[in-house]
């Protein structure tokens, strides 16, 4: 009979699950007209630019590709870089309590993000009461690996000291949960702190209140 292995750990993503992010919470501070936010949002500054900055490469080169695209929007591009921090919401409501309930249980913890190498450590920085809790995290830029590529779900296990099925993930994307499923984790599509939390507990990592 194969028995599972016990689960020893609980990785998570930070952007929406931990932290809520958007850049919108950015760009509706610089323009005013909704319109005008919608179509920069769209057109211009997109989740596709970004993603290019958690795959590894500089703002520098593609703050300059984009304002040569279009340079009159030259100064909202550049300040995507120095005030990357306020597309950064707040804390996903209860996710901070059960990582503090977590920590406290010892279960160790580490997270896995997609997140510019370069934006990571002032982000990190804003909140140490509740990354120091994490014993690593594995950000794609500095890897130059972003989820869900498999690459990316290995590398964080062999760091991690994790073996298959050891580790829980949860994740927003419904595509990185699915990765991180074939990769070996017992995967969690996030929608909320009560259900992740109701999830711990039928796992035996949380009692239940």
């Amino acid at each position: 009979m194969n028995v599972p292995n016990p689960i020893k750990a609980v990785v998570f993503d930070v952007g929406n699950v931990l932290y809520h992010w958007d850049p919108r919470f950015l760009y509706e501070r610089l323009i005013d007209d909704d319109q005008a936010l919608a179509a920069f949002l769209r057109d211009v500054v997109t989740h596709e630019w970004h993603f290019q900055h958690d795959a590894g490469r500089a703002f520098a080169e593609t703050s300059a590709e984009l304002i040569a695209l279009y340079p009159e929007h030259e100064s909202l591009i550049a300040a995507w870089g120095p005030r990357f921090n306020e597309s950064i919401g707040g804390p996903v409501p209860g996710m901070a309590e059960i990582v503090r309930e977590l920590d406290s249980a010892g279960v160790p913890l580490y997270a896995i993000t997609n997140f510019s190498g370069e934006f990571w450590p002032p982000f990190r920085a804003t909140a140490p009461e509740l990354f120091d809790r994490f014993r690593d995290v594995v950000v794609s830029g500095d890897e130059k690996l972003v989820k869900p590529d498999p690459a990316i779900y290995a590398l964080a296990l062999r760091r991690f000291g994790l073996g298959a099925r050891e580790a829980v993930f949860v994740d927003d994307n419904a595509a990185n949960v699915a990765a991180a499923d074939v990769a070996g984790f017992r995967a969690v599509h996030f929608s909320d702190a009560a259900a992740f939390r109701a999830e711990l507990v039928r796992l035996g990592l949380l009692a239940s209140a």
